[in-house]
């Protein structure tokens, strides 16, 4: 195909530093694809504040006892804010295609510092085909 408009595909970079946004962290997002490990959950959750995909960082973090509209206004603000610059992921507990719970230990760079975390993550309803959440930081820094 001729170059031109509409000729050429996407190669950006994913954020999450996966390779290729396009066939990393994208199918996810759009809902093309589930996570299957705790670890690229993380990764595309990562992706997606650095590319401000605020649905998908609703979807894969269920806060019932927060109203949707403060979630999002405070997501929208956060992704406004930080401009990230980098992932790292330091550990991986668990968190495999047949597991319920996992956990991953990450540092994050941004503008201004890093953030340190170890996340837990969990399946949806403790079904091993459900899929992967964000259930919340267990240690945190930065």
């Amino acid at each position: 195909m001729p170059g031109g408009f509409g000729g050429t595909l996407d190669q950006s970079p994913c954020p999450c530093g996966g390779g290729v946004y396009r066939s990393c962290c994208e199918p996810l997002h759009r809902g093309d694809q589930r996570a299957e490990t705790a670890e690229q959950l993380m990764r595309s959750r990562y992706s997606a504040f650095a590319r401000r995909e605020v649905d998908y960082l609703l979807a894969t973090h269920p806060e019932p006892n927060v109203p949707e509209q403060q979630r999002r206004r405070a997501l929208e603000r956060s992704c406004r804010q930080t401009h990230w610059l980098g992932l790292t992921v330091l550990a991986v507990s668990a968190g495999g295609p047949g597991d319920l719970e996992g956990t991953v230990q990450f540092e994050a760079g941004y503008r201004g510092g890093v953030l340190k975390e170890t996340s837990l993550f969990r399946r949806r309803d403790g079904e091993v085909d459900g899929p992967w959440l964000y259930v919340g930081a267990l240690k945190l820094q930065g």
